[in-house]
């Protein structure tokens, strides 16, 4: 009897030791990009611009940060995490900051609704931290007319370095990266006169 009553309190003890662990894992950080209040359409806007989804390498569209570490070395952060899908965050903060930039035309998404928009179109190469502590982005985008006739396409990359060390920095300092591409798009489109 001594030795089932012995037998059970290391059972149970195992138990609460196992339960004490399992509580104690930490949930992951989730990050969001800083956001740009959005602004009004205009009235009588001069043309509609619609933004495709951007398109991601493969290793950018997972819930982790991505650090590089060296020339050829990516990690994925598994306690720093996107709270929602980095490629959304991409597309609505870029459609709100063309808007911003292009106060004259509508910026919206490309649901196929807006059948004499001219449509932009991005892919995204590179959207990290690195080991020199810079956050980097880089890509390709285009600019399509009504008939999917190819108007532009340009490369675009920018590289921010981070004021200080950890993934609150590295978030802020990716976003500080994606709003350049914004205004190197943004200005490639007026210099062009697009929608004149």
């Amino acid at each position: 009897m001594r030795y089932v009553t012995i037998q059970y309190l290391s059972l149970a003890s195992l138990c609460l030791l196992l339960t004490a662990c399992a509580s104690s894992v930490t949930p992951p950080e989730r990050y969001m990009l800083p956001t740009t209040p959005a602004v009004s359409a205009p009235s009588q806007p001069l043309g509609t611009l619609q933004l495709r989804s951007p398109r991601l390498a493969h290793y950018l569209d997972v819930d982790g940060i991505i650090m590089q570490l060296d020339d050829i070395t990516l990690n994925e952060a598994r306690q720093h995490q996107w709270a929602e899908s980095i490629g959304r965050q991409l597309e609505r903060s870029l459609r709100t900051q063309l808007a911003t930039a292009m106060p004259t035309l509508q910026v919206v998404r490309d649901d196929g609704s807006a059948k004499q928009a001219l449509t932009l179109m991005i892919e995204v190469d590179q959207f990290q931290g690195r080991y020199d502590g810079y956050a980097v982005t880089s890509g390709q985008w285009q600019l399509r007319s009504p008939d999917n006739e190819l108007l532009a396409l340009n490369s675009f990359s920018a590289e921010t370095v981070l004021d200080q060390d950890g993934y609150p920095a590295l978030v802020r300092a990716l976003g500080e990266s994606w709003s350049s591409v914004a205004t190197q798009i943004a200005n490639d489109i007026r210099i062009n006169s697009y929608f004149e």
